[in-house]
C-alpha cells in the first residue's frame, strides 16, 4: 500500500491526477496463475492443432511429479481417444513453450480400428497400453531404428519391455495408409510412426523423456496415481 500511495502522490504532483475525487483505490489482491495453463497458452505450434487441454494437463501433472528423474524435459503426448486418421502425438517442450513435432501415430490392432477403444498390459494381447513411460535406448531392429520404452504404471503398462513395445517406424502409419484405407495401420501394441518421421522423433526423446499415453479408460483414470494433481 505504501508504494501505492508514493505513486498516486507523485501522479498528483505532476498533473496526471488533477482531481483527486476521481482517484479510486483498491485493496491488495493476490493473483493465482495455474502454471498449467499458463504453459498451455503459451505453446507455440506452426504444425496443427494442440492436444486438448484435458489431456495436456493430465500430462502436465505427471510431468510435474516425474520430472526431477528424467534427463530430458521433452514431454510426448498421445492422445488415443483421437481416430487414427488424426495427428494424435505431439512432442512439447514445457519449459520453452514450443510444440517440436506434432504426428500420426498407430495404436495396437486389437485396441480398435479406427479408434482405440480397448487396453491392456499383457502379453501377446497386441493392445495398447496407457499411461506413462520413460524412453529408454535406441537400437536397430526389423523395423529399423527404434526406441525402447519402459512402462512406469504397474499394472497398466509395466510389461512394455517385456512386450518389446517400442517406438518405430511402419509404412502402415503413414497418412498416405490412411487415405486409402480409412484408416492407420496398426501395430502389435507399438506406437507406430511414420517410416520418414521416426528417426527424428527418436532423437528428440530418447534417453530418458516422458512420454503419455491416453486413451478413454474408466479403470485407468480412476486409478493412475500420476495424473491426480
Amino acid at each position: 500500500m505504501l508504494t501505492q500511495t508514493l505513486a498516486i502522490t507523485f501522479l498528483l504532483f505532476i498533473g496526471i491526477f488533477p482531481n483527486p475525487d476521481f482517484i479510486e483505490t483498491t485493496p491488495n489482491t493476490v493473483t493465482t496463475i495455474d502454471p498449467t495453463s499458463a504453459i498451455y497458452e503459451g505453446l507455440h505450434n506452426t504444425n496443427g492443432v494442440l492436444p486438448s487441454k484435458e489431456v495436456f494437463t493430465l500430462a502436465i501433472q505427471g510431468w510435474n511429479k516425474m520430472k526431477g528423474n528424467l534427463k530430458s524435459k521433452v514431454l510426448t503426448v498421445i492422445d488415443f481417444s483421437l481416430p487414427s486418421t488424426a495427428k494424435r502425438m505431439w512432442v512439447i517442450d514445457p519449459v520453452k513453450g514450443e510444440i517440436l513435432l506434432n504426428s500420426v501415430v498407430s495404436h495396437g490392432r486389437n485396441s480398435g480400428d479406427l479408434m482405440a477403444n480397448a487396453f491392456s498390459n499383457q502379453p501377446e494381447s497386441f493392445k495398447s497400453s496407457l499411461g506413462f513411460y520413460k524412453t529408454a535406448e535406441t537400437y536397430s531392429g526389423k523395423h529399423g531404428y527404434s526406441l525402447r520404452l519402459d512402462g512406469l504404471e504397474k499394472g497398466f503398462n509395466d510389461q512394455a519391455r517385456n512386450r518389446a513395445i517400442v517406438i518405430h517406424g511402419a509404412d502402415y502409419a503413414r497418412e498416405e495408409f490412411a487415405k486409402s484405407v480409412g484408416r492407420l495401420g496398426r501395430s502389435l501394441g507399438c506406437p507406430a510412426l511414420p517410416s520418414e518421421l521416426s528417426a527424428k522423433a527418436i532423437d528428440l526423446i530418447k534417453e530418458g523423456s516422458l512420454l503419455f499415453i491416453f486413451g478413454n479408460d474408466d479403470t485407468y483414470l480412476s486409478k493412475s496415481s500420476l495424473i491426480k494433481a
